[in-house]
């Protein structure tokens, strides 16, 4: 009795260590809104990573609302797989209170188009989808977009945390072109692929904080991507300042 009674309770020890506790994973906050997408597919990269704890909120029609949470500054990092056109100015400074208090942010995808006409956004995040006049779904040869394409991915910097243990890999996803990307960015991946826009994905500081937009993520076949799913959770981790375990 007394043999199992220990052996029972070194069982429970060794699931407490296997499993770690609630409040021991990174805080995540997943921004959405103002552009449609696969929520199944997409938040199946998020619910597959244990290192995190997340939470989805979306935008309201109007503005960036998301940002007058009260809660916004107890997160280790925000992910944004947003696409608002317009923000209030003091949203604009809630924004800003993320990077002031060293909150990481992984800037996904289409999130490159939000806030046309707010520069500072341009600054932070490293870059823009520039559209026409602000009208969303214009392609042209200087500035378009094209679904389902095999985009070969080249890792440039390969010491990086976020594409730690990554080699150059395929994804079928969708490409743009014509993009701004300023010069204060570290570029971590690129493409060979001849109409897309470079670099794919770039890191850079702001304030406290670091940031990492990956272009990647349109679609189910892009989420479902192992090598995708890795460079999202590596940026989580390394924008949050957490060490691999």
């Amino acid at each position: 009795m007394k043999l199992r009674f220990v052996g029972l309770l070194m069982a429970i020890l060794l699931s407490a260590q296997a499993a770690p506790a609630a409040d021991s994973k990174i805080r995540v906050l997943i921004i959405t809104g103002g552009h449609g997408f696969d929520e199944n597919a997409f938040f199946d990269v998020f619910k597959s990573n244990s290192e995190i704890a997340f939470t989805h909120v979306a935008h309201g029609k109007t503005n960036a609302n998301v940002y007058e949470r009260e809660d916004l500054l107890s997160y280790d990092a925000v992910v944004l797989y947003d696409m608002p056109k317009n923000i209030t100015e003091a949203q604009k400074k809630r924004f800003l209170s993320l990077f002031e208090r060293g909150i990481g942010l992984v800037v996904l995808h289409h999130a490159l188009v939000s806030y046309q006409h707010w520069p500072d956004y341009e600054r932070i995040i490293g870059g823009r989808y520039p559209e026409e006049d602000g009208k969303s779904g214009v392609v042209t040869p200087q500035v378009g977009y094209q679904h389902d394409v095999e985009v070969p991915v080249v890792i440039v910097t390969k010491d990086h945390p976020v594409t730690a243990g990554i080699s150059d890999f395929t994804i079928r996803d969708e490409i743009y072109w014509g993009f701004r990307v300023r010069l204060d960015v570290t570029p971590l991946i690129t493409t060979t692929q001849p109409k897309s826009g470079k670099p794919l994905g770039w890191t850079r500081n702001e304030s406290k904080s670091r940031i990492v937009y990956l272009q990647l993520g349109h679609g189910p076949e892009a989420f479902a991507n192992p090598n995708y799913r890795k460079l999202v959770a590596q940026s989580i981790r390394w924008v949050a300042r957490q060490t691999v375990k």
